[in-house]
């Protein structure tokens, strides 16, 4: 409140002062309108200026436009202005403080200063001061109609506007289409778009990036033309939306996908070559955790890619080399079986890598220098660090291993391996591509690549791909066939005792590449399965 006792605080020079209260607007006045006698020299007719000056902003604050026009010496123009501006701002409150009001020695005009605050809202308000002029007529005194009565710099014709963020785009995905929306100074998801595990980070960057309190007052024409800034810290205009590498095709396709089943189930899409993050999901039964990013877990046969990438580099084999897929392998004290144990006899590199022979890919790593597989997987991205603005990220972890009986455990994805369904999707991407993945999920934000790596060569690769291809045509992934030109490796990674497996499926078609995990399902028909319906949902 001002200091009460300097001159234009008070109406008059009354000592008393009344709070008035009229819906949750209050105005201070004294009452008394002394200062009208004082100047006049005469009583009134009826009320005095001042008290017509009160009842005006009681009106006025009370939103109450037919009254406070009916005080005025223009009730038509008043009330058409009031009512338009009250519906604009939408006004939570509108608090109005009436100075003194002096009139004039022929008694038949008087002028004061009025100060405006209103609330539009959390951390909105607005304050400014404007003259209040009142004339004498046959009726008694009433408040001389202008519109700067409102606003001293309002002028005929014109009104206000509140323009805030509301209903406009947060965030859009690659395409321009709206992801998400501000709504009361907060980023949610726009109509039509349900949130999903990077809706919570990519909310965050939007409001962190943009900043809080976007909001103006303007003054517009009569056509709706921005004439001038009054107020606030920005508008619409300033909160330009974030662009993400996002698909909403590849989201909403990604989303059906893994809540079309009840085990916990997450996905990660890559576009290979740009890295652009293209859909992260997980179902209900995956959690809140966004594990798809951040979870690490054995990764089973998917990374015999890997193990394949380490024994052609070593220039040993290739994929039309002859070896033994027997039912079971032991090397040391560590026997790895085929699944069902299963045995083929003598066949292609290719052939065993297709149909999933864990003795084949065991005893080539066992044979492999005790950085093999390290160096692999480190080719792959598995072992690289990425800081990406508005989400966290752990790849995987392949180190070293001296022992060849770990060597021989790490090369079917076992032992002391690690990766997430992100740090796959980087690896496949990686072999998609023929080089190095920095995953984006901004336009507008820069990943820093804290570790990068460069990608195995295109004589190892190409092979490779063969490979993956062969999984999908004639090997442990046919149920994909059909479905274009599908790339990928499955995988079942035991964990705990044992007795209880992750399923997988790592793979590509043309510009999407993607990693499926379904935790403890105990196969990789899940995941494969869901790669199908994330492929037709494309």
């Amino acid at each position: 409140m001002r200091d009460r006792t300097k001159r234009g605080v008070l109406i008059g020079a009354a000592t008393a002062m009344v709070a008035v209260v009229a819906t949750g607007v209050v105005v201070l006045w004294s009452g008394s309108g002394s200062a009208d006698r004082e100047n006049d020299g005469q009583a009134s007719d009826g009320p005095e200026a001042a008290a017509v000056a009160r009842d005006y902003l009681l009106a006025f604050s009370g939103a109450r436009p037919g009254s406070a026009a009916a005080l005025t010496d223009d009730p038509t123009a008043a009330k058409a202005t009031i009512l338009a501006v009250h519906g604009d701002l939408e006004a939570d409150d509108v608090v109005t403080y009436l100075g003194s009001v002096t009139t004039e020695p022929d008694g038949q005009e008087a002028t004061g200063n009025v100060s405006v605050k209103w609330t539009l809202g959390t951390d909105r308000e607005w304050t400014y001061e404007t003259p209040i002029g009142l004339v004498r007529t046959d009726d008694g005194w009433r408040v001389h109609w202008d519109p700067s009565l409102i606003h001293p710099s309002l002028g005929e014709g014109e009104s206000l506007r509140l323009r805030t963020r509301d209903g406009t785009p947060a965030v859009l995905d690659r395409t321009g289409e709206t992801l998400l929306t501000w709504r009361d100074d907060a980023v949610v998801p726009a109509e039509g778009v349900t949130a999903d595990v990077l809706t919570p980070a990519m909310a965050r960057t939007a409001e962190e990036q943009s900043g809080s309190g976007q909001w103006s007052v303007t003054k517009v024409g009569a056509d709706d033309t921005e004439l001038e800034r009054l107020a606030g810290g920005g508008s619409e205009q300033d909160a330009k939306p974030l662009t993400a590498t996002v698909s909403l095709a590849a989201r909403t396709a990604a989303q059906r996908a893994v809540d079309s089943v009840e085990l916990p189930t997450m996905l990660v899409a890559l576009e290979p070559g740009s890295g652009d993050i293209l859909a992260v999901a997980q179902n209900a039964e995956a959690g809140a955790q966004p594990n798809a990013l951040t979870g690490l877990y054995p990764p089973g046969s998917t990374f015999k890619i890997a193990t394949a990438v380490a024994a052609l580099n070593e220039g040993d084999v290739s994929a039309d080399t002859v070896l033994d897929c027997p039912g079971t392998a032991t090397i040391g004290t560590r026997t790895i079986p085929n699944d069902g144990e299963f045995a083929l006899g003598r066949v292609p590199l290719h052939t065993a890598f297709a149909k999933s022979c864990n003795t084949t890919f065991g005893a080539l790593a066992a044979k492999l220098p005790a950085d093999g597989l390290s160096r692999a997987a480190g080719q792959l991205g598995l072992n690289a660090d990425f800081d990406i603005p508005g989400i966290s990220t752990e790849l995987g972890r392949a180190d070293p291993a001296e022992d060849p009986v770990l060597r021989l455990e790490e090369g079917i994805g076992q032992g002391e391996l690690q990766a997430s369904p992100f740090g796959l999707a980087v690896m496949v991407a990686t072999v998609a591509g023929g080089e190095a993945v920095t995953p984006e999920l901004w336009r507008d934000l820069e990943t820093t690549v804290n570790s990068g790596y460069e990608a195995p060569s295109e004589t190892v690769l190409a092979p490779v791909r063969g490979m993956m291809r062969e999984v999908v045509t004639d090997g442990t992934a046919t149920a994909l066939s059909g479905r274009g030109t599908v790339l990928g490796k499955t995988g079942t990674a035991q964990f705990s005792d044992g007795s209880q497996a992750h399923g997988w499926f790592a793979g590509y078609r043309e510009d999407v590449a993607f990693a499926v995990l379904t935790p403890g399902a105990g196969t990789s028909d899940p995941a494969v399965a869901v790669s199908g319906r994330f492929l037709d949902g494309l």
